[in-house]
């Protein structure tokens, strides 16, 4: 009898069990999926277009049905700021962003970022999408397929380190404005661990950022990561994905994939780390970020220019959702 009963207590159990698991997995897609909020694989009808000294993407991607107009469906989006291509300096010959035709493959259209000089005061160089001005996006996800041409083989053999290359940001608060305090940052790069030649890996890391009256910025490494088990990929386009939700050391999180075409998904990196400053109150979520980066030390870039070479990047395929979850 005792047998009997509990066999029959362990069948309700398990049909309990099986009855939640279904229901949650009922829920998972609609917060996970979350809502897309802008594509463009760089297709016409967009194109690049002078902003003063900087530029700008406007017109609408046909290769899209839908979520791609790069003013009217991005820079008039209610939860996003507006999207615009900045250079700090410089010009043509020293930095550009252009809508080309893929090399190899003229029938697709890709963003390409040129540096050959350092276009910032002569100290640095940088092109960088912005995203400013958003409402405080507490967690969304981001997507697109990168193509690093042979030229950076030659990063591989810069005779130092390389802790500064840049290639997304993510500001939970600025530091280029007196009125907001608690500035904190996510910074993506490519980084070289060793002073001699070797492979290239992603690098990450986490900081508070102070604003002094003086306008000068100190930053507070919080946490920082390389993942030096995945190289990054140079003459094969690969697609990143990474998903940002805020919060503290507990539940703040930061997860990253990497996928060659033709390739499987790995996980880059899969962090449970504070993602917004030590010492706010009242955490507001990302207002601005880079989405595609390319910002570096003029030491990189006259180092490549001497071997004859030129740091590039190729982009497509870009993707943003808002609450979409891995």
């Amino acid at each position: 009898m005792y047998k009997k009963t509990m066999k029959i207590l362990n069948l309700i159990i398990t049909l309990l069990i099986l009855g939640f698991s279904a229901c949650s997995q009922e829920k998972t897609p609609e917060v996970s999926t979350g809502t897309l909020i802008f594509q463009s694989g760089f297709e016409p009808d967009s194109k690049v277009v002078a902003k003063g000294s900087d530029a700008d993407i406007i017109g609408v991607d046909r290769s899209f049905a839908d979520h791609n107009d790069w003013v009217n469906g991005l820079d008039n989006h209610p939860d996003i700021g507006n999207f615009n291509l900045q250079y700090q300096g410089g010009d043509s010959t020293m930095r550009f962003a252009k809508i080309i035709s893929e090399p190899g493959n003229p029938s697709n259209h890709v963003l390409h970022f040129w540096l050959n000089e350092p276009n910032v005061e002569g100290s640095k160089g940088r092109i960088q999408g912005n995203l400013y001005g958003n409402k405080g996006m507490k967690e969304f996800y981001q997507s697109e397929r990168i193509f690093l041409p042979n030229d950076f083989n030659t990063v591989r053999t810069f005779p130092d380190k390389i802790s500064w290359l840049t290639i997304a940001e993510f500001w939970n608060n600025i530091t280029w404005s007196q009125t907001v305090p608690y500035g904190f940052r996510i910074t993506l790069g490519i980084g070289k661990p060793v002073t001699t030649e070797s492979d290239l890996y992603f690098i990450l890391d986490g900081q508070d950022c102070q604003l002094f009256a003086d306008g000068s910025q100190k930053y507070t490494t919080l946490w920082s990561e390389t993942n030096q088990k995945v190289k990054v990929p140079i003459g094969k386009w690969f697609t990143l994905e990474y998903y940002y939700k805020e919060g503290d050391a507990n539940n703040g999180k930061f997860y990253m994939t990497i996928q060659q075409d033709g390739g499987s998904k790995e996980v880059i990196y899969n962090l449970t780390k504070i993602t917004h400053n030590t010492k706010d109150p009242n955490p507001d979520g990302v207002t601005d970020f880079n989405p595609i980066k390319l910002y570096t030390s003029k030491q990189l870039i006259n180092y490549m220019k001497s071997q004859g070479k030129t740091l590039q990047i190729y982009w497509d395929d870009f993707k943003l959702w808002k609450d979409k979850r891995p």
